[in-house]
């Protein structure tokens, strides 16, 4: 989450139109690696990403912002975390590897 925050706060202050900002991440740990954070990780991380823009821009921010998590979404991955109401995935390798997405 450090480097969630470490780039939020690089540039909030120059956002005059949250509706438009659309927030996408992948854990550091996980690019270019293959590996995939579980629903739950994924799920702790959006929760924390709207905590602190609930805290550092308002709560209508952090209720209404549009949050990504990106993957390889290779045919594992999409085993390990499938689409969830709750998160947003995307990546690319699904479509020609699987055909789930």
């Amino acid at each position: 989450m450090t480097v969630c925050i470490e780039q939020l706060t690089a540039f909030k202050d120059n956002i005059s139109d949250w509706s438009k900002v659309v927030i996408a991440y992948e854990p550091v740990w996980a690019i270019g690696t293959g590996e995939v954070a579980t629903p739950e990780i994924a799920q702790e991380t959006h929760s924390d990403i709207r905590s602190w823009l609930s805290a550092n821009v308002n709560p209508d921010v952090a209720a209404s912002i549009r949050i990504i998590y990106g993957d390889p979404r290779t045919g594992r991955t999409v085993e390990i975390c499938p689409f969830s109401p709750i998160l947003t995935v995307f990546g690319g390798r699904c479509l020609a590897e699987t055909g789930v997405c």
